[in-house]
């Protein structure tokens, strides 16, 4: 049964009690535990204040389904446990009859929701895990769409940037395992249609993200900043050393290695080299190279993805 609607199952109703055995309070309202089985030929047993169920209790459909957890007036309402006659799973809170809060879905096909909702959809910061294929979104949701920014991951590679309607839109990148980044943005393009396909149906186009990239550089790793060690004094001795110190001012062959030392660092920070030029050049043919041969295609990845169930 999809995660996204009503449940459509028949509950208690309020007129027609069915059969009832348990505690009662003094007005005869069925208060503390019991068992009833309902008309329709659910049963439920559990915990009841003034007639309703209320607390924790078993509720099990004549369909096969069940919930597990706690009521509150006649509703689920709390943390519980709804397994639908799919054999799909939904472990996690509840209010006002509806998955609200945190929960994790099982899907039949073994895929996994992970993380908030609002009003029986999944809405808020939540991962997707793909079983087929093994790739995980991890982002924000809006009214079950994946929608904001967000992290496609996949086997060997990952996408960062953000969702619209379950697809990649503006700038992001693509992050490969070998240790390097690809940038570039989605741009909304209109899928190419058939000359034997009827005017009608050409206005009707269907847009979708295509690809379009940038450049190539390497992983950006973030590395703290340490103080410099000074390297041990090599030759003179402690106490030509403290005469050294003493002097004020060092000698000219300990000034040149100074200086020299100074250099060396400075030619190897990066965009400082004269040969960087020349790198980038190289990038911008390896880009080009890549995207034609097709190592970077959400389309690709996409038909391999399992789509949630709607």
């Amino acid at each position: 049964m999809s995660d996204l609607g009503s449940e459509e199952l028949e509950e208690e109703g309020e007129n027609d009690l069915g059969e009832y055995e348990g505690e009662r309070n003094e007005a005869g309202e069925r208060h503390g535990h019991g068992k009833a089985r309902l008309p329709n030929g659910d049963t439920y047993e559990g915990n009841y204040e003034h007639g309703k169920r209320h607390g924790q209790g078993v509720y099990k459909f004549k369909n096969g389904a069940r919930y597990m957890g706690e009521y509150v007036q006649n509703k689920k309402h709390g943390h519980g446990t709804f397994i639908y006659p799919d054999g799909s799973r939904y472990e996690g809170e509840w209010a006002d009859d509806q998955r609200h809060g945190y929960g994790v879905y099982y899907y039949v096909n073994n895929d996994t929701y992970t993380g908030e909702w609002f009003a029986h959809q999944r809405h808020g910061q939540g991962t997707y895990f793909y079983a087929e294929t093994g790739s995980k979104y991890i982002g924000t949701w809006v009214n079950g769409q994946q929608e904001g920014a967000a992290e496609l991951i996949h086997l060997n590679h990952r996408y960062q940037g953000k969702f619209f309607n379950k697809n990649p839109v503006g700038p992001g990148k693509y992050v490969f395992d070998i240790g390097c980044e690809q940038h570039g943005e989605y741009r909304l393009t209109d899928v190419e249609r058939g000359d034997e396909e009827e005017e009608e149906e050409a206005t009707m186009m269907t847009v979708l993200p295509r690809w379009k990239a940038t450049k190539i550089t390497e992983l950006a790793l973030w590395t703290p900043t340490l103080p410099e060690e000074q390297p041990p004094a090599d030759g003179p001795g402690a106490e030509e050393a403290l005469e050294t110190e003493g002097g004020g001012e060092p000698s000219e062959e300990g000034q040149a290695l100074a200086d020299g030392s100074e250099g060396e660092t400075d030619s190897m920070r990066p965009g400082e080299d004269d040969g960087e030029g020349s790198r980038e050049e190289g990038r911008e043919d390896f880009r080009y190279d890549t995207i034609d041969q097709g190592i970077v295609s959400f389309e690709e990845e996409e038909n391999k993805q399992s789509e949630p169930p709607e």
